[in-house]
């Protein structure tokens, strides 16, 4: 650890801090959309149990959004502190969405959240009805323009690279907005973020029922987060096969080294439920596979071949020596203090979509022109990510996502048989399954960013150049602050969260 490189340490310090966050950022969307239910369930039927339990969860969801806020406003000024290149290089584009997520989303969702709190004996039942849907409304729109601006480093549309400024510009923001992998990553984030909502209220819920307390409110509680749970984890495994489709056509080795596919697979390729990736003999130890399921998730075809890592690598190989070209022929027209030389011109935009997998050689010689073959061999294996990582915690993840669904289908069928309170067994394991949705979530950003490496932006810009010039000291520093800071307010969440479930709704504490 104490040899990690600025890169290195950066990468640390933005995935611990979006760890972080992203543990709160789930349950915030998920209630606010529940909270919208409860209540306008409580404005059709006028039934004061639906006001108290809109208030209660509301309680919960407050204390979780302040936490939210606190740990994901720093995010953002890392983009200029440890990477400072990158936000010279994107800036333009992906300082847009961000942009508007503040403006148009969060500001919306902080200043509605005020009067949720405030507005109960203030407003009339529809005018705060109001108000809590647009604060579900507010959740969704940050996470939506969030999800943009990170969908366009997965899959960089809408722009163009000007020679003359280096630097990334805006050719068709409606392209970014309704990107295909934009379009995926946030309807399955979402559905994702839905679930983790609906489990906390069923475990919660469960909690009660088994205690013996605010039975009324556990039941309703429980009954809504299983019909709306269930809907959702079906959505998440059906937007899922949607997310791998999208990667299998712009992320084509991400998506060989979630699956450990060394060598290309013939139509319909199959899915490896259990194996041990050998990174030494490049293929798979004790592989179990199920055939034709990979190649109808990925490609939807039965004949459709997915090209294996050994192939892409080889594809990297010939992409860098294009990206050669376009590196020499940039260096000639910035040198050039006239008008630029046709030929040289027309030479670079013709390569220039592979400008990208020549700055990998940036890593092994500054010149990059004098690339020689086993250095142009070592970046086309750089675009390589770390397969055993991705390889399990892609399994682990759709494993909880399936187990997930078994519960709320449970959880449905005997809400409808009216049996949750005497199915005791059921109530601790969805007591017991409270972790299981932020284990998914996390495990999903882990595939999500640690498989675009080496890429801060898909096949543009190497992550290696998108650093600032800070100091590894500098770095250490402010890595281990946002890991004291983060973990301080991660203590008092939990506490706070505790301490408001067991005291619960005291209003409607049954008396004696």
């Amino acid at each position: 650890m104490l040899d990690l490189d600025v890169t290195q340490l950066s990468r640390l310090q933005f995935g611990l801090t979006a760890l972080y966050h992203f543990l709160f950022v789930p349950l915030t969307i998920g209630l606010a959309l529940l909270l919208a239910i409860m209540e306008s369930v409580y404005v059709m039927t006028n039934r004061e149990i639906w006001r108290q339990m809109t208030k209660f969860w509301g309680i919960l969801f407050g204390i979780n959004f302040a936490m939210g806020v606190a740990t994901g406003i720093t995010m953002e000024f890392q983009f200029g502190t440890n990477w400072a290149y990158y936000s010279h290089y994107v800036g333009d584009i992906f300082g847009a969405p961000l942009a508007i997520e503040g403006l148009m989303a969060f500001f919306l969702e902080a200043t509605f959240v005020g009067l949720f709190f405030f507005g109960w004996d203030r407003l009339s039942k529809r005018g705060h009805l109001l108000v809590t849907w647009l604060v579900a409304a507010g959740s969704n729109l940050s996470a939506f323009w969030i999800l943009v601006a990170n969908a366009w480093m997965q899959y960089p549309v809408g722009s163009r690279f000007n020679y003359q400024t280096m630097r990334m510009e805006m050719t068709s923001f409606y392209d970014i907005i309704f990107s295909p992998v934009a379009q995926s990553k946030f309807v399955h984030t979402v559905s994702a973020c839905y679930v983790t909502g609906a489990v906390f209220v069923m475990s919660i819920s469960a909690y009660y029922l088994l205690r013996g307390r605010y039975q009324e409110l556990a039941k309703r509680s429980l009954t809504v987060a299983a019909s709306f749970g269930l809907a959702s984890a079906l959505s998440v495994v059906v937007l899922g096969d949607e997310s791998g489709y999208t990667t299998s056509q712009n992320q084509k080795m991400k998506l060989a080294a979630i699956e450990a596919m060394w060598e290309t697979e013939p139509a319909p390729a199959g899915f490896i439920i259990f194996g041990v990736p050998n990174l030494k003999t490049h293929q798979n130890d004790y592989e179990l596979k199920v055939p034709w399921v990979l190649g109808l998730i990925a490609t939807r075809t039965l004949d459709t071949p997915l090209p294996g890592i050994k192939d892409l690598v080889k594809d990297a190989q010939k992409r860098i020596k294009r990206g050669i070209i376009a590196y020499d022929a940039l260096n000639k027209l910035r040198q050039s203090n006239e008008k630029p030389d046709p030929q040289t011109l027309a030479l670079f935009e013709e390569h220039q979509h592979d400008l990208g997998y020549g700055l990998l050689l940036k890593r092994y010689t500054p010149t990059v022109i004098d690339a020689t073959e086993n250095q142009i061999n070592k970046a086309a294996w750089d675009t390589v990510p770390n397969i055993t990582p991705l390889f399990w915690s892609f399994r682990l993840m759709v494993g909880i996502g399936f187990t997930l669904v078994a519960l709320f289908a449970t959880a449905f069928y005997l809400s409808t048989r009216r049996k949750l309170e005497q199915s005791r067994w059921f109530l601790r394991f969805a007591l017991w399954g409270l972790p299981l949705p932020w284990i998914a979530a996390e495990l999903g950003w882990i595939v999500a960013e640690h498989g675009r490496q080496p890429w801060a932006i898909e096949g543009m810009l190497p992550t290696f150049l998108g650093v600032s010039s800070v100091g590894t000291t500098q770095v250490w520093i402010s890595l281990l602050g946002f890991v004291v800071f983060y973990t301080f307010l991660a203590i008092i969440d939990v506490f706070l969260m505790i301490k408001y479930i067991k005291q619960g709704p005291i209003i409607l504490e049954e008396k004696p």
